[in-house]
């Protein structure tokens, strides 16, 4: 009798099933078949399972838990409202992103009523209300707390802003029937960060509200829980790796590349204080643990929004023949999202704009340094993380397990004396998820983060 755990991943295009051996720590199994959000999820679900009990058929298998993450049905969409763009506005953004959430857009100051129709017809799943640092402005966050009473907001609201603010908050959101909870202030001091309170909230807010928004409570009854959005679980997986278990040494500092259809994801797992002599930090205090998604660079959904992104000069200098028509090509793929690349041509322009998306999403994501002049001369300011030391950086996503030549996709992230102020990695060594364990191993983190952190060591394969 094999003991193991099964991991299941409901993706947005695809469901994937991970088999765990408890006792060899060993991935028996894996399957996936496509995701059918529309009619019922258990569909493309039970596809996938058929697929992989016929892999165990001479096999005995006991699964002691069943354990699943999703990104389906757009994953988990969110809003953040702050008080300023740059301090509890951006605080909240990095808690939501940092739980896996897509925020679609960020609110700061006092909300407007054509603001409140725009969120009101947003499609959204959550709302982070947050604003003004522990004992400072109250006034902002009870205004907007005001605006969603008077508008009706059902969607769930965490309040995560001036703990001064709650006492006011929390009994206006009751008498209203307001669907909310009230966790720690994502910036309790200027610059200073406190997100993972409100990312546990969000987790929780998911799990309990999400699911059956999403179809997939007819999941619930087959697994044990879906415990997290799967951008979540992959940022779980990273940290443990990076920082090691009670058992495990961890591999240090680590940056993943998440290239999909529509969005282009980046994980630092990095303190990324500065680096150099002589160089000091500005701005809001960088989570170790950060998540930038950017959805206009996408291989499919977003193909046309990354030519736009990155112009047509960009895209030909990865090809051989220059004078392709890059948009025509890239308005294909954006219509054609199922396409898979048949010829070395199309093999290689999908390598073009993976190249692309990794360069524009890293330079988003890392820290930059520019010259500040003071009385005693030039002296050097950073903003952002600085991940010029990062020891390893790890590529996830079809066109980088699939690639013949990965590191070349993942080298167009890296540091280049064409842009000497950038903070991007320097020298890394390269890292591919070739059997899509990610996010499988930050469900089994939960459970064994020690053997997580073993699993990952044995499969990710040094490129």
């Amino acid at each position: 009798m094999i003991n193991a755990y099964l991991l299941i991943d409901f993706g947005s295009t695809y469901t994937k099933l991970t088999v765990v051996d408890v006792d060899s720590e060993e991935i028996i199994a894996t399957s996936k078949d496509i995701t059918t959000i529309e009619d019922d999820i258990m569909i493309g679900f039970n596809k996938a399972y058929e697929k992989i009990m016929d892999k165990l058929k001479n096999k005995e298998v006991n699964f002691i838990k069943k354990l699943a993450c999703s990104s389906a049905a757009g994953g988990l969409k969110m809003i953040a409202i702050g008080l300023v763009p740059e301090l509890t506005a951006e605080a909240a953004k990095r808690a939501a992103l940092g739980a896996g959430a897509r925020i679609l857009k960020t609110y700061s100051y006092e909300l407007t009523n054509r603001e409140l129709e725009e969120i009101k017809n947003s499609n959204i799943d959550i709302i982070l209300l947050a604003g003004g640092t522990d004992g400072g402005n109250k006034d902002c966050i009870l205004h907007n707390a005001k605006m969603i009473v008077e508008n009706k907001l059902t969607m769930p609201i965490i309040v995560a802003g001036n703990k001064v603010s709650n006492d006011y908050i929390e009994p206006l959101f009751k008498e209203n029937n307001i669907n909310f909870s009230i966790t720690e202030n994502v910036m309790p001091k200027l610059n200073e960060l406190n997100v993972e309170p409100a990312r546990e909230e969000i987790r929780q807010v998911f799990m309990k509200n999400i699911v059956d928004a999403k179809g997939l409570n007819n999941a619930e009854s087959f697994v044990n829980g879906i415990l997290m959005p799967t951008p979540a679980a992959v940022l779980k997986a990273a940290k443990v790796l990076s920082r090691g278990s009670d058992k495990e040494e961890g591999i240090g500092e680590i940056v993943i590349v998440d290239i999909g259809g529509a969005t282009t994801d980046i994980h630092s797992l990095a303190n990324g204080e500065p680096s150099k002599p002589g160089v000091t930090f500005r701005g809001l205090e960088e989570p170790f643990a950060k998540r930038t998604v950017e959805g206009d660079l996408g291989m499919r959904y977003s193909a046309l929004s990354l030519w736009e992104a990155a112009g047509t000069r960009k895209l030909r200098k990865y090809l051989k023949d220059k004078d392709k028509d890059v948009e025509a090509i890239c308005k294909k793929r954006s219509e054609d999202i199922m396409m898979v690349p048949q010829t070395d041509e199309e093999i290689e322009f999908d390598e073009a704009m993976a190249k692309v998306a990794t360069d524009i999403a890293m330079e988003r994501h890392c820290g930059f340094v520019e010259p500040v002049y003071s009385p005693l001369g030039v002296i050097y300011a950073q903003h952002g993380k600085d991940l010029l030391d990062v020891k390893w950086i790890i590529g996830t996503g079809g066109v980088l397990v699939h690639s013949k030549n990965p590191n070349g996709i993942l080298k167009a992230g890296c540091f280049t004396v064409e842009n000497l102020n950038s903070l991007k990695p320097q020298h890394p060594n390269f890292m591919i998820d070739k059997t899509y364990i990610l996010s499988a191993m930050g469900l089994l983190s939960e459970e064994n983060p020690d053997m997580a952190v073993r699993i990952m060591k044995k499969y990710l394969v040094e490129v």
